[in-house]
C-alpha cells in the first residue's frame, strides 16, 4: 500500500501508514474542486473528529485521483488557506499530488473513506458523501469506541 511521505503532510503531524497504528482509523481522499468534498465530507469528518477523535486515527489525503492534476505550488497555498484559515481542520491532512496513493487503494473517486483496523487491516471502503456512507461510517466509528447506539 502506498502511503504519503513525511513531507507530504502539509497539516498536522505526519502519520505513520495504517500497518503502525495502534488504534482503527479512517482516511478520506478528497478534492478542492469536488463539491460533495467540500460541502458534505470535510464537515462530516470534522464533526467525526470531534466525536471520536479520541478513539480514532482520522487523516484527510488532497488526491488529484479523478481531478486536474496541478503542480504541488498550485495546490499547496490554496490548500493549507482551506485547512487552516477557513475550515481550521483538527487533523492532519496530506497530499496525494499524483493520484497514485487514491489508485493503489482503488477509490473510486471523491470522496472516498477507508476504515482500517489496528495493524492496518483495510475493513471497509466507502465511495461518497451522500447520508446513506455517513450512516454507514457513523455506525462503524461508534462500534470502534464503544458507543454504540450514542
Amino acid at each position: 500500500m502506498q502511503w504519503p511521505a513525511s513531507a507530504d503532510f502539509v497539516q498536522g503531524p505526519a502519520v505513520p501508514p495504517p500497518s503502525g497504528w495502534a488504534q482503527p482509523g479512517l482516511v478520506m481522499t478528497f478534492n478542492l474542486e469536488c463539491p460533495g468534498c467540500v460541502s458534505r465530507g470535510i464537515p462530516f469528518l470534522k464533526r467525526l473528529h470531534a466525536e471520536f477523535g479520541d478513539h480514532v486515527q482520522l487523516l484527510a489525503l488532497h488526491t488529484s485521483f479523478g481531478h486536474r492534476l496541478l503542480p504541488r505550488e498550485q495546490v499547496e497555498p490554496t490548500l493549507l488557506k482551506f485547512t487552516r484559515d477557513f475550515a481550521k481542520l483538527p487533523f492532519p491532512v496530506a497530499l496525494d499530488l499524483s493520484g497514485d496513493i487514491a489508485r493503489s487503494w482503488q477509490t473510486e473517486g471523491t470522496p472516498h473513506w477507508l476504515a482500517f483496523a489496528p495493524g492496518g487491516e483495510l475493513l471497509r471502503s466507502v465511495y461518497g458523501s451522500q447520508q446513506g456512507a455517513q450512516t454507514r461510517l457513523q455506525y462503524l466509528l461508534e462500534e470502534w469506541s464503544g458507543r454504540q447506539g450514542a
